[in-house]
């Protein structure tokens, strides 16, 4: 059955920046401070610091911020045979746009055991809000792994939905109510997209018994990721070619990125009858929004959506970034929707009023 929500619910793409006691700051993929039962100990107590910010924040679905995982597709890959971290081969990723050490697939994919059971049971022992995980998409692994194995995008893609749909199954069991697929390599690969990638998506997802969603963004606000999207021009066309197929694919929400950006609004338009997840948050900036313009951005997506459509988000996860700045923005987050809210209590109850 479906939840009944207030208009405009929150959520965060996923990740939120690890304390420095636990991973270096600001990095994408950092080195953890500790080792053994101290290092499982401090992710416990950072993943308890991250749930109470989001609740402060007034997120209604909130995440676990990643705090387990050094990078958002290297932590899923470690709980996978046939797939080895001793043998990392640097190679560009996401057509090039930046270099990284990816592990190699040296063997047929097997999930030897659950992968993140223990950090959804914890983050479900506490918090009481909506729990969301986030699992790279069968596209976005591909794209960071070295594949010695299969020698297909497409194979090894399919390998990792079938995996994922086994992990996704436990972690709702356990409790979840959300399961989202980052999926950034959408935005790079439109052939590949078209020809297998949505196969593949809802091969990892479909007939799972949770709110179902894909992330496909712009990336984090990382340098490599900013340099790129000046060279996009004055306005994006990514999403038009994706957002048709998103479409006819079987999740419930598409997360995606809008504030800050050169993203032509009327593209949300092209998603059917999909919840959106719209970024109203700026990644690639340390600038605080304000409620008013986090608002702004809301109203700006409800021109070409209906409002009981539409979710609020970031327009990525937050990893990279300095903990102040992602938690202010949370915050922000957080008090832009509830202004949005209260506009539209107000154009309802004058619009219900007689002249």
């Amino acid at each position: 059955m479906e939840r009944r929500r207030d208009l405009y619910p929150t959520t965060v793409a996923g990740s939120l920046p690890k304390p420095g006691w636990l991973a270096e700051p600001e990095r994408l993929w950092p080195t953890w401070r500790l080792g053994g039962p101290e290092l499982r100990e401090a992710m416990e107590d950072a993943t308890r610091i991250a749930l109470g910010e989001q609740e402060r924040a007034g997120i209604d679905l909130v995440t676990d911020g990643e705090q387990s995982r050094q990078h958002f597709v290297h932590g899923f890959l470690a709980g996978i045979d046939g797939v080895d971290f001793s043998k990392k081969v640097r190679r560009g990723i996401r057509a090039d746009r930046y270099q990284a050490d990816c592990p190699t697939i040296t063997g047929p994919l097997a999930r030897r055991s659950p992968i993140h059971r223990d950090e959804v049971r914890f983050a479900r022992a506490h918090t009481a809000r909506e729990l969301k995980i986030t699992i790279p998409g069968p596209m976005t692994i591909v794209d960071t792994l070295y594949d010695a194995h299969y020698r297909s995008r497409k194979e090894a893609a399919f390998a990792f939905a079938a995996i994922i749909r086994e992990e996704c199954a436990e972690l709702i069991a356990g409790g979840v109510d959300a399961i989202q697929l980052d999926e950034p390599a959408f935005n790079v690969y439109f052939d590949e997209v078209e020809d297998w990638g949505i196969a593949a998506l809802d091969a990892a997802l479909r007939g799972l018994s949770a709110l179902l969603a894909v992330h496909v963004c712009y990336g984090y606000g990382i340098a490599a990721n900013i340099d790129w999207k000046r060279g996009l021009g004055e306005e994006w066309d990514q999403y038009a070619r994706i957002f048709p197929l998103l479409a006819q694919s079987c999740v419930d929400q598409v997360s995606l990125e809008l504030a800050g950006s050169r993203v032509p609004p009327e593209v949300l338009a092209m998603l059917g009858d999909k919840q959106l997840a719209v970024g109203v948050i700026d990644v690639a900036s340390d600038q605080i929004e304000t409620p008013e313009e986090v608002a702004a951005t809301i109203a700006l997506a409800q021109r070409y959506v209906s409002p009981e459509r539409i979710w609020c988000s970031t327009n990525c996860g937050m990893a990279p970034m300095r903990r102040d700045v992602a938690y202010a923005k949370l915050r922000a987050l957080g008090a832009g929707a509830r202004l949005a809210r209260a506009h539209a209590s107000v154009t309802a109850t004058n619009l219900s009023s007689p002249a």
